[in-house]
């Protein structure tokens, strides 16, 4: 009997005969293409890097492969038309055709939909999911949506933990105060600002159109940053090319702005009014008739009876600003790029302004692939900064333009500048050029080189190295001279008015130059693996900063002409020079273990040997240790059977030690200086030398316990999703004097000590929801940030009233006297306690101690300060089709300032202060009687009245923009243009009404904040 496929094999050899020789050429072909292949393959990012953990499945089955640390994969047994599906958590999903290929290479692109799942941390990255620290971050494209110049003033409303106070709108010093989760040290509170992963200067003057995230690290996760970590850290990362042909990218904006509040004064007939009650109050003849009010009222006689509006006379409606943009990126697997040019202008409110910001800069990030193993990356970045001023201040300016009496030309009829106020000020003239300017130019240069290894041999480990250098010159010369104003003939009948000359003398020049150096190396071991459902990211790195610096400067005056703004040309009399110099290190040690169980159980420690040469030898190094632990309940399988509505849910918890090293160098050093008199030798005077200060070999740097609790979750498939934290920090070794409790009359000036103990605590939350409804898709997304401190302990005076301690009080809580009221009528004033001299009109103080007398013991400490301690963010975006639409809202309560103007027979009042003041005729009123400047008890001994409450709500950014479609633009080369319309600090609400309500304490003289109208677009080519 003959075997099946026996038989079957003799049939087919049969067929072929019977078919002849073509029909078995035929069949060989098709024999061939059904034999399956053995493929392999190699997946990058677009930066050229290796991407371990890919899934690489054959579609429609379940067959499939991952990559190695290298990146590559091999599959066998593919059939020659199969489709290959490539997975990796970040990055779009994509399928490649093997179209009878056995070697395959691609690369993965970022998704920009779950690049929101990567934040950056200290010294790398972390998925969202597995961090389990108190890390919040920002993209920079939501940065750009703002017309800032200043990228300070972008982040308060938008990142929860940011505290930002926003004091003056001036043109190159407009730089927000920034506090992470409030202030928690009577030292200084600035955070430290990490750029590309290097600690440098100059985070405010980033061009926004570089920025691609910041992230801000608040608990435990700052450890890393050891002795400069306890005030919080903020990380940026700036742009790199991506894989891909070259674009070209151009944004350009032209902004109109203003101030947001300049205080309505009150007009010349009013202030005349005001100045007869106060010399009636004295019992002084009234200084104005009727019938010259009159005149005032009528501009009857502008000569001698004007009414002048002091800020119409300087400040102009709206003054420019703009921003251009130029980028370059892309590059292929062996070396991308990303290179920018911007330069910006930013003009003043002044009519013919002085004051001007021009900023010019250069960025070129560029990454070589040398091999699979080998990557470089090359940074460079520059900037000029040009600040000029007249060399009046803006304090001085606004001074003036508070003080101007509206009885007084600032600018006579025929256009010439009226008489000084005081000094030679007159802002029509010291705000412009006339009398001189100072040219502050800074220039910056930042350089990084670093190196990335993989060890082939060694799978997970690898090497990195960074040489950052940071080099800037500063040159700033003020050229003051002489400047002429022109008062009135009394005895010409023609209006004759008189010159004079006012401010210096003879010309005079300031001179001054600084160099600042900074060179950063540091290097790292990585090792990154995962065993099955154990992952593991791990690194061990040292760090050397050393910092220097040079200052030089010289003047001369007498120059015999303002033509001429050279040294060489000033007088040999009075002239001076001098200089200085500085060194200042750093060295540290330190690493980070990152492990964490189907990314479900999860576990973080930092921790940093760190050494600087503020401290004294034997005491220059501390540890600063940081722990964190996170639990993804979400992926346990009891939470996805129970809470099906919750699809993620994480609790955290972390805990660290930070410290802060901000002091003045040398204090456990004598230090010395020399006298401005000395010891005659022969002809010679010698100067002597004097000990500055005693020294104190037990000083070491700040200590912040920080403990964070967190929640993270998301809900209705990720429509709708949360994150809230609470915090508590205990900040010790505050340095602080003993001179409160050393008495005065021993002489004695001790060495700062440290000593404080300061508490902060609060609670951060951010609520998201988005949605697609159709072609409509939006994103509503609010912030809530609440921090307050409260000092527990420092050098308190002995015996103080407890209502008057700053011990249990918030930092810099003040002392002032507690008003309850207005003296309507004598009666009242006779049957209260009251200071002596008391009138009906006055602002009455409360009696504290209820001994019948009101002294300094009636004073009570408020607590309250100018830093709000809850801020507010509610940012909603939209887009429907081409059109886009985002609008944030900012606000901030908890804060007060203390705001007095130098009203009375010095200069005039705001409009507010006397439109309901008290009179005979108006005892019921909610202001107190007109006062000269501080002669009344109630202006010069300081009070609440005059504290207020700043709190406020501002429309922070507003913008509309329009992508024209695609389909159009392509006939003209370009592959997007945006065009839109954006607004900053459009709207205020508040109860301060007069200022804007983050003035600065004082008495209203300082540049506002501004209100910014742009237009802008951006093309990509």
């Amino acid at each position: 009997m003959i075997p099946r496929y026996a038989q079957a094999m003799l049939l087919l050899c049969l067929s072929a005969a019977v078919s002849g020789p073509v029909v078995a050429r035929a069949s060989v072909p098709a024999v061939w293409q059904q034999a399956n292949l053995t493929v392999e393959g190699k997946i990058k990012d677009i930066h050229g890097n290796p991407l371990p953990g890919v899934t690489v499945l054959i579609k429609g089955t379940q067959r499939g492969t991952v990559t190695d640390p290298k990146g590559s994969f091999s599959l066998k047994d593919v059939k020659r038309d199969a489709v290959l599906v490539l997975q990796y958590v970040g990055f779009d999903t994509q399928e490649i055709g093997v179209d009878g290929r056995t070697s395959l290479s691609t690369v993965l692109k970022e998704n920009q939909k779950t690049l929101d799942e990567y934040v950056v941390v200290g010294y790398g990255t972390q998925k969202k999911v597995t961090k389990t620290g108190a890390v919040a971050s920002v993209k920079g494209a939501e940065l750009q949506q703002s017309p800032n110049v200043n990228i300070s003033n972008s982040l308060v409303g938008r990142v929860p933990g940011i505290i930002a106070v926003n004091n003056s709108g001036e043109p190159g010093n407009d730089n927000s105060r920034i506090f992470i989760r409030g202030r928690s040290t009577l030292g200084v509170s600035t955070p430290l600002y990490v750029i590309d992963g290097i600690p440098r200067e100059g985070f405010a003057r980033l061009a926004p159109g570089d920025i691609e995230s910041v992230s801000v690290l608040k608990d435990a996760a700052a450890a890393i940053y050891g002795s400069r970590a306890a005030n919080g850290v903020i990380l940026v990362t700036t742009k790199r090319g991506k894989i891909g042909k070259p674009t070209i990218n151009y944004g350009f904006n032209q902004s109109f702005v203003s101030p947001t509040r300049l205080p309505k004064m009150a007009d010349a007939p009013t202030y005349a009014r005001l100045v007869n009650e106060i010399l009636q109050y004295g019992g002084d003849k009234p200084r104005f008739t009727e019938d010259q009010i009159k005149k005032f009222s009528d501009g009857s006689d502008p000569w001698l009876y004007p009414n002048t509006n002091w800020y119409d006379a300087v400040i102009k409606n709206t003054s420019l600003q703009n921003r251009h943009d130029l980028s370059l990126s892309g590059g292929s697997e062996k070396m991308t790029y990303f290179v920018s040019l911007g330069t910006l202008y930013q003009d003043a409110i002044y009519k013919t302004s002085a004051t001007n910001y021009k900023q010019q800069n250069v960025r070129a990030n560029l990454d070589a692939h040398v091999n699979e193993n080998i990557h470089l990356r090359l940074d460079l970045a520059g900037r000029l900064e040009n600040k000029n001023f007249p060399p009046r201040s803006a304090n001085s300016i606004f001074r003036s333009l508070m003080r101007g009496r509206p009885t007084e030309n600032a600018i006579w009829p025929n256009g010439m500048p009226g008489p000084d106020i005081e000094f030679g000020d007159n802002p029509v003239v010291t705000s412009t050029n006339t009398v001189g300017y100072t040219n502050d130019k800074n220039y910056v240069l930042n350089g990084t080189l670093g190196a990335t290894i993989n060890i082939p041999w060694v799978r997970g480990l690898s090497l990195d190295g960074n040489f950052a250098y940071d080099q800037n010159f500063d040159f700033v010369k003020t050229w003051i001279k002489p400047w002429t104003l022109y008062t009135l003939d009394p005895n010409s009948p023609d209006h004759k008015l008189n010159p004079a000359s006012r401010g210096v003398s003879a010309p005079q020049l300031n001179e001054s130059f600084n160099s600042n150096r900074l060179s950063t190396v540091n290097f790292k071991i990585n090792y990154n693996r995962s065993f099955g459902k154990h992952n593991l990211n791990t690194f061990i790195a040292f760090e050397q900063a050393t910092f220097n610096g040079d200052t030089m400067l010289a003047n001369r005056r007498y120059f015999i002409s303002d033509k001429l703004d050279q040294l060489f040309a000033g007088g040999d009399k009075e002239k001076n020079n001098g200089g200085s110099g500085f060194s200042f290190a750093r060295r540290n040690y330190f690493g980070r273990i990152s492990y964490n169980y189907r990314e479900t159980y999860l576990f973080d420690f930092n921790a940093r040997y760190d050494g600087t040469q503020n401290f004294p030898r034997n005491s220059r190094f501390g540890f600063f240790p940081g722990a964190s632990a996170g639990w993804v309940l979400s992926n346990e399988g009891f939470w996805k059977r129970s809470i099906r509505v919750m699809d993620y849910f994480k609790i955290r918890a972390s805990w660290g030690q930070m410290g802060n090293d901000q002091i003045p160098s040398f204090q456990y050093l004598s230090t010395y200086g020399f006298s401005d008199g000395g010891v005659m030798l022969g002809g010679d005077l010698n100067k002597g030398i004097y000990q500055l200060r005693s020294p104190n070999e037990a000083i070491t740097w700040e200590m912040a316990n920080n403990f964070d609790v967190g929640v993270e979750g998301a809900l209705l498939g990720e429509k709708l999703s949360f994150e809230a934290d609470y915090f508590y920090t205990r900040r010790a070794n505050i340095l602080v004097s003993r001179s409160q409790s050393m008495p005065a009359y021993t002489g004695m000036t001790l060495p700062q000590e440290n000593l404080g103990k300061v508490e902060n605590k609060g609670f951060e939350v951010v609520l998201k929801h988005k949605n697609d409804i159709n072609k409509f898709h939006y994103e509503i997304v609010g912030t809530v940030t609440h921090a307050q401190n409260k000092i527990l302990f420092w050098d308190e005076v002995p015996s103080v009233p407890e209502w008057q301690k700053s011990t249990g009080k918030m930092i810099d809580a003040p002392l002032y006297y507690k008003a309850i009221g207005i003296y309507k009528t004598q009666e009242e004033v006779d049957k209260t306690p009251h200071v002596s001299g008391a009138r009906p009109g006055d602002i009455i103080f409360a009696d504290i101690d209820g001994n019948g007398v009101i002294d300094d013991l009636d004073r009570i400490r408020v607590n309250r300060t100018e830093n709000p301690t809850w801020i507010f963010g509610l940012t909603f975006s939209a887009k429907y089709r081409n059109f886009d639409f985002t609008m944030l809202w900012q606000g901030a309560t908890g804060a007060s300032q203390y705001l007095h103007t130098e009203s009375g027979l010095i200069g005039n009042f705001p409009e507010a202060y006397i439109k309901d003041r008290w009179t005979p005729d108006n005892t019921n009123a909610s202001w107190p009687r007109v006062n000269d400047r501080d002669r009344e008890y109630w202006v010069a001994r300081q009070n609440t009245f005059w504290f207020w409450k700043t709190d406020y709500a501002r429309l922070k950014t507003l913008d509309f923009g329009y992508t024209v479609p695609e389909q159009l633009i392509k006939r003209i080369g370009l592959q997007k243009l945006r065009v839109y319309l954006s607004g900053q600090n459009l709207l205020t609400i508040d109860n301060v009404k007069i200022f804007d309500p983050e003035a600065p304490m004082g008495s209203g003289q300082y540049y506002p904040q501004t209100k910014i109208y742009n237009v802008g677009l951006n093309v990509t080519f």
